[in-house]
């Protein structure tokens, strides 16, 4: 009787420890109600060299600006739910969308990169981090159908799942043996 005591003490702290991990590793990329930083949207295409430029010039960007904005990348090319974001957000800024890479940071975007942009693109983020938060422009605010305080990925739902069906075989396992246990010591 001790023994299955214990294994129901383990058994309920291994199932706890996968909990609190998950529960701590939340995705808030996307959160843009409580940021002080500006959001940039990237629409990129994973092997689009302009993307690539794009994003480098970003990542060059951190070193100095990385505490006046947030990037928030979308891949569209191997991502339907993101290429129809796209063309939800082009929609809304009544825009035609002709790739990418695509920008907006406020109430301007860019189709395209260039390294002309970069000054243009930097003033933008300065501009919008000095207006308060609570009134800047953000496209995500305008495009219907989303929830900007969630990770819209279709992967995002996918590791629950299996954590869930894993949780679910690992209690099933562990009731057959004790049960199993019982039945032979019987």
């Amino acid at each position: 009787m001790k023994k299955i005591k214990f294994l129901f003490v383990m058994l309920i702290g291994i199932l706890l420890v996968p909990c609190t991990v998950f529960a701590a590793d939340t995705d808030t990329s996307t959160d843009t109600s409580t940021d002080e930083k500006v959001n940039v949207y990237f629409f990129y295409g994973n092997g689009c060299s302009y993307c690539a430029n794009a994003e480098a010039f970003f990542e060059d960007l951190e070193e100095d600006y990385g505490d006046q904005f947030n990037l928030v990348m979308y891949e569209t090319w191997y991502d339907e739910d993101n290429a129809d974001l796209m063309q939800k957000v082009a929609d809304a800024r009544k825009e035609e969308v002709e790739g990418v890479p695509y920008i907006i940071i406020g109430n301007q975007s860019w189709n395209g990169y260039d390294s002309s942009y970069d000054d243009e693109i930097i003033s933008k983020i300065e501009s919008e981090y000095k207006t308060a938060a609570d009134e800047r422009y953000d496209i995500m605010n305008y495009v219907d159908g989303i929830d900007t305080n969630t990770d819209t990925s279709a992967n995002s739902y996918a590791g629950d799942i299996a954590v869930v069906i894993a949780i679910v075989l690992v209690v099933a396992a562990v009731g057959g043996g004790i049960w199993f246990a019982r039945k032979k010591a019987a």
